[in-house]
Parts: structure tokens; sequence; C-alpha cells
């Protein structure tokens, strides 16, 4: 479980191919990587993956063909840049919202604005998910913990303050790219103790 809070970014150092999945190796940050042990879950830009070989200075993960198919690790190259959060500890702060790291689909940018210091990004996502959108609710962005700000159909907006443009990579996004989503678990959840199932 995570709380979609950036701790810090990691850098992708190898991609090792393997007969359906890979090998990604990450450089990242002392503070991401306090206390890490073989096993422990990270989530990658949004996805939960478990560490292997962790160091002082970076880790790999395993990454099956499913996981790539769905997200966007299946379109990373050496040396970019992704959000890295470290599994949440019992009594840690809950700063953003209860992320589960298991992305639920692929999210387009389609517009970006200013607003003062702050940007306005436009996401349009799947017609399936649109049902899981709502005004002050949350979303999880590339494994950013964010508020929904306006819905219209397929398309969402949220707003981003300067210090997330800095310090993830959503400061990076241009219209066309796309980032990994995943609802809100209540939104999940109610959907299933109503009943419904999920076909638009």
């Amino acid at each position: 479980m995570f709380t979609g809070i950036v701790t810090g970014q990691g850098t992708l150092v190898a991609i090792e191919q393997g007969a359906e999945d890979v090998h990604l190796i990450f450089d990242a940050p002392a503070a991401v990587l306090l206390d890490a042990r073989a096993g422990d879950s990270m989530c990658i830009a949004g996805v939960c993956l478990t560490m292997l070989q962790p160091s002082a200075t970076g880790f790999r993960v395993d990454v099956s063909a499913e996981t790539l198919s769905r997200t966007t690790l299946g379109s990373l190259a050496v040396g970019d840049r992704v959000n890295l959060e470290p599994a949440l500890r019992l009594g840690d702060r809950l700063g953003g919202h209860l992320v589960s790291g298991h992305v639920d689909g692929l999210a387009t940018l389609v517009g970006r604005e200013s607003a003062g210091r702050s940007e306005r990004l436009r996401f349009e996502v799947p017609a399936v998910l649109q049902r899981y959108l709502a005004v002050k609710g949350s979303v999880c962005l590339d494994g950013v913990s964010l508020t929904v700000n306006s819905v219209e159909g397929r398309r969402f907006e949220v707003c981003v303050i300067p210090h997330t443009l800095e310090m993830t990579s959503l400061g990076e996004l241009r219209p066309g790219d796309l980032a990994n989503i995943e609802i809100d678990q209540v939104a999940r959840y109610l959907e299933r103790l109503l009943g419904e199932t999920g076909d638009t």
C-alpha cells in the first residue's frame, strides 16, 4: 500500500530482456532506499513492483509481459526518470490517499495551462474508467496522488502545484503523453457493493 506522495525520482540505467518479461535496473536516491530489503514493494510510476538486489544506490525489478502491456513501463528507455515511493509502513503519515499500485489503465494528457504558479493538466481516460471520476475525488497519476477538479465525459482536470511539478515526472508531460492511472479504491468498492458490472 502507498500514499501517492512521491519520495524521489529514479533513473532507468539498464534493461535486460527476458523470454517474455524484462528486468529493469534503476538508480535511486538514498531517501527512497532507506532500510530497503529484497522483496520490499516499490511504487514505480504508479506500478507496485517487488525490489530485487537493493543497494545504497539502486535496485532492480522483474516486470511481467502483462504489466508491460498495460502500463507505461513497457515504453521506458534508458535514462528515463520515474516517480518512486516505498511501501507505506504502519504509523506513517497518510499525506495523499490510499494507493495500491495496481494500474487501472492509461490516461492521455490532452492539455495543460498555467494557473498562477501552478498548472492545470487535462487528461482523457478510456470510456470504461470515466464512471469512477468525481469532482474533489482522488486519482493517482504515475504514482502521484491528486484531487480531481473537474470532470466532463471522459476528460478530467487536476491542478498541480509548483513543488509537485518540480519533484515528479508530471512537470515533463506534454500533450499526447500517457500516464498510468489508478482510480480511487473507494469507487471500486462502492461499485462492487452496489452490484454494478462495470460495463458501459
